[in-house]
């Protein structure tokens, strides 16, 4: 290995503790206790340090939403794949859900935090377009001619993401959240 392998691997390292230590710090006190002075304190290093690595707050939350996309296009990819017709290929709606859900802070640094991301243009980091190009899969089946598979995607996600923020506020009671996204399905697969 040579001194310039190993210094890369080490700056690749300490990113991704900084970025760690981000998202722990986010879901235990919530992200306005995210202050690059309180991570330098984390992870033992000087705040010059973390700012060789980003810009500031703003750009490491960032890293968590292309990291919590690139999960969440894993778990939709899944989902798609063990999808047997139109009705189980939506059903990827649960498992959006879900990984809101179960990640808020991640969930909400991905679609509810200003971030400086591209969304929805070539120049998106492949993380986002992943995850979007899941959900346009499941999509494919019910898209009609003449509509655009682009928006019945983002009006889908539109949908989901609602769903989800709304319960996680209280404003839709937890209980009724199957028949919800049952509805959903229902209504996008025709049936």
């Amino acid at each position: 290995m040579t001194i310039r392998t190993r210094r890369e691997r080490e700056r690749a390292e300490r990113e991704q503790l900084i970025v760690t230590a981000a998202r722990e710090l986010a879901e235990a006190e919530g992200w306005d206790a995210v202050t690059t002075r309180r991570l330098a304190a984390e992870i033992e290093y000087s705040q010059p340090v973390l700012y060789s690595h980003f810009k500031g707050k703003d750009a490491i939350m960032a890293e968590v939403a292309v990291q919590g996309c690139a999960d969440l296009a894993a778990e939709l990819r899944a989902a798609r794949a063990k999808a047997r017709g139109v009705r189980e290929s939506l059903a990827v709606a649960e498992t959006y859900t879900s990984f809101a859900r179960r990640r808020p802070t991640v969930y909400d640094a991905m679609f509810t935090h200003l971030v400086d991301l591209p969304f929805a243009t070539a120049e998106a980091p492949a993380p986002l377009r992943e995850a979007f190009g899941e959900l346009l899969h499941a999509m494919e089946p019910i898209t009609a001619e003449g509509d655009g598979p682009g928006l019945l995607t983002e009006t889908f996600w539109a949908s989901l993401h609602g769903l989800a923020t709304l319960m996680r506020s209280g404003r839709l009671p937890a209980e009724a959240h199957e028949r919800r996204l049952a509805l959903l399905i229902g209504h996008f697969a025709g049936s």
